[in-house]
């Protein structure tokens, strides 16, 4: 019996879990399989809408529970079926989006549709990273017409960084700011965090904060980390995850995860 001392592995998906290719390595899946049969359960935490993350733990052959859209949402991968979903307030997004041009002029916008087929909307101007399925839309009403998990902004000349930081002083109080990868500045429900959705995921599983060991790489894994009793950031990550980890592993290209694990699996 290994004595591996946690109950719980949380990874983010993209930059983390994944290569840049969207592929696990047999290294990282050996190393969660080892962790697995030391009673550690592997949780997904990621950004990614439910409809978005399906995929991806399909072909992981992952059946444990998932959490998506940035906290949202509780998916079982087992049953293929969303657990617990959370949907921002749009009158509540329209202020806050109001009150960001009002700052820093006219944004790009995406949404995420609520739900296990919620579409990913895209409207003029906006640049979709990766190979992820959207739908356009130009019509500002298209937006609004059904529950979203989230809305997503870019800046003509603004960084991710700064538009962050003039997100949140523009509109804090309406809606959450996360930074979730390049090119990904997402507005989402008030309080809602990474933590917020694996608190509840990890309730269902019956394990602790502080039986949990974190993975990520950006700065959305910030209140995971906070969370957990053990963050780990990659090699990619960003500056602003890297200063609040317990530690710093190797990239997502080079197995990062599996270092880790296999360090504590002895």
């Amino acid at each position: 019996m290994s004595d591996f001392p946690y109950r719980l592995v949380a990874t983010d998906l993209d930059g983390t879990l994944l290569r840049s290719d969207e592929s696990v390595s047999r290294r990282t899946r050996d190393a969660l399989a080892a962790a697995a049969a030391a009673g550690a359960a592997h949780i997904v935490v990621t950004g990614r809408g439910a409809p978005w993350t399906r995929h991806i733990l399909d072909d992981l052959g992952y059946d444990g529970l998932a959490v998506c859209g940035q906290g949202a949402q509780v998916y079982d991968a087992r049953e293929h079926r969303l657990l617990t979903s959370v949907t921002l307030d749009r009158q509540l997004a329209g202020v806050a989006l109001a009150k960001i041009e009002a700052e820093v002029g006219p944004l790009h916008l995406a949404a995420s549709r609520d739900g296990l087929d919620g579409d990913v909307l895209v409207g003029p101007g906006y640049a979709v990273t990766g190979s992820l399925p959207a739908v356009p839309f130009t019509d500002a009403a298209d937006l609004w017409a059904a529950p979203l998990n989230k809305i997503y902004i870019q800046h003509p000349t603004l960084g991710d960084d700064e538009l962050a930081e003039a997100a949140r002083q523009a509109a804090g109080g309406f809606v959450t700011v996360a930074m979730a990868g390049a090119g990904i500045v997402e507005l989402l429900p008030l309080g809602l965090s990474k933590a917020t959705g694996l608190s509840l995921a990890a309730r269902r599983l019956g394990v602790k904060a502080a039986e949990t060991i974190a993975f990520g790489d950006m700065p959305n894994d910030i209140p995971m980390f906070a969370w957990a009793s053990h963050g780990v950031a990659m090699a990619n990550a960003h500056e602003e995850l890297k200063a609040v980890a317990d530690e710093v592993t190797a990239s997502n290209e080079e197995d990062g995860i599996a270092v880790v694990l296999e360090r504590l699996l002895g």
